[in-house]
C-alpha cells in the first residue's frame, strides 16, 4: 500500500473526484481553484482521472501539469496494469458493466506508457492535517478500491472502512472518498465521512452541474458549471455514444443498476 502524507495544510482545501476524462470539467475545477486562491498544494483528487468521457490523455496531462495531489482510483490501477476492464465493481452483465466496455476501450487506446507509469506510482491513501484534525483520503474503500459506499449504506460499511484506515494511519477525524459519484456527508461516531462527488459526471439529479468539496472551517459542497455541451460533443466525435454523452446533457446516468433502490429516480420521486 502506498501512503502519501501531505503534512499540515493551512487554508481552504479543495477536494474533488472523478475527472473521468472530462477535459472541460477539469479546466473548470482548476479555474475554480484559481478564483478561490487555492494553490495546487491544497488541492486533492480522489482518483479516476480517466473514465467515461472523450479526452483521457488530455485530462491526465492537465491534472499532472496542475501539480495537485492525486489518489489512485480503480481506473488508474487498471490502466497501470494494462488490464482489459475498468475494475469499477459493476455487477457482471448489468447495463453499467456492458457500457463500461466501450469507454474503457477508448481510454485504453488513448493513454500512453508515460501516463500509465505515473498512474502506477499514485498513492492508495492520502493523509493530511487541517486545523488540528487528521484527514484520510481514499477512493472507494481501503478494503477495496472499487467499493461503492453510498449515503444510505449501512453504518457497518463505514465502520469497517474507518477501522481499516486507522489500522494503517492511526487516529483520524475525517475521511474524504470518491468512486460513487455522489456528494454527501455522514457522521460515523466521531468521524466525518465526506464524499466529494465527481467533477466529470453529474450526480444523477437532473442538473448538468457536477460538484466538489471545500474544507475550511467546515466542509461545504459546491456545484461546478462547465462547458458540458462541448464535453458531450467531444464524446460523440469520439464515438462514445452509449449513454454517458447524454448524461452530460440530462443530468441523469444512463443506468441506475449500480445505485441502491432507495436512491433511484422512482424512489426519490415517491419519497
Amino acid at each position: 500500500m502506498r501512503i502519501a502524507d501531505l503534512g499540515e495544510l493551512r487554508g481552504p482545501v479543495l477536494i474533488f473526484g472523478g475527472p473521468y476524462s472530462n477535459l472541460q470539467a477539469t479546466q473548470a475545477i482548476l479555474a475554480q481553484a484559481r478564483g478561490r486562491d487555492i494553490a495546487p498544494e491544497r488541492m486533492i483528487c480522489t482518483g479516476d482521472v480517466v473514465a467515461y468521457c472523450a479526452e483521457p490523455a488530455e485530462t491526465v496531462a492537465l491534472i499532472r501539469a496542475a501539480g495537485c495531489a492525486v489518489l489512485a482510483g480503480n481506473c488508474e490501477r487498471q490502466l497501470a496494469q494494462n488490464a482489459m476492464d475498468c475494475g469499477c465493481g459493476f455487477d457482471a452483465g448489468t447495463y453499467c458493466d456492458l457500457l463500461s466496455a466501450g469507454w474503457y476501450a477508448h481510454a485504453n487506446r488513448s493513454v500512453g506508457a508515460d501516463a500509465r507509469a505515473w498512474m502506477d506510482g499514485l498513492p492508495d491513501l492520502i493523509l493530511f492535517t487541517h486545523a488540528g484534525r487528521r484527514a484520510a483520503v481514499i477512493h472507494g474503500g481501503l478494503s477495496d478500491v472499487s467499493r461503492f459506499v453510498w449515503p444510505v449504506s449501512d453504518v457497518a460499511v463505514f465502520e469497517e472502512e474507518i477501522s481499516r484506515i486507522q489500522e494503517v494511519a492511526g487516529h483520524i477525524d475525517l475521511v474524504f472518498a470518491g468512486h460513487s459519484g455522489l456528494m454527501f456527508q455522514r457522521q460515523i461516531g466521531a468521524v466525518d465521512w465526506i464524499n466529494a462527488g465527481a467533477i466529470g459526471m453529474p450526480p444523477h439529479d437532473g442538473r448538468v452541474e457536477t460538484g466538489f468539496a471545500v474544507l475550511d472551517h467546515g466542509v461545504t459542497f459546491h456545484r461546478l458549471a462547465y462547458d458540458h455541451r462541448g464535453a458531450a460533443a467531444a464524446m460523440r466525435a469520439a464515438g462514445l455514444v452509449q449513454g454517458y454523452d447524454r448524461a452530460l446533457l440530462s443530468g441523469y446516468w444512463p443506468s441506475e443498476d449500480v445505485l441502491p433502490p432507495v436512491l433511484r429516480r422512482a424512489a426519490c420521486a415517491n419519497g
